[in-house]
């Protein structure tokens, strides 16, 4: 099973994208996307829409575990 800090990782280097970059896409820090990386925090219902939209996957994906993501 994959968490959303594990799926955000794999969906950010898939994609080729920084910490950074994606922190200045969702308008937050790099920080915050580095604790939600490693599970030290958990997102809000609207960071987590923002990110199903930039990687155009469903907001299920992201938030249950019990869902995959494809490598």
């Amino acid at each position: 099973m994959q968490t959303f800090g594990q799926k955000l990782r794999l969906l950010r280097k898939q994609h080729g994208i920084t910490l950074r970059r994606l922190a200045e896409q969702l308008s937050t820090s790099h920080g915050y996307i580095a604790d939600l990386e490693s599970g030290r925090r958990k997102p809000s219902l609207e960071l987590a829409r923002k990110v199903a939209d930039v990687f155009d996957v469903s907001v299920d994906q992201l938030a249950k575990d019990e869902l995959e993501l494809d490598a």
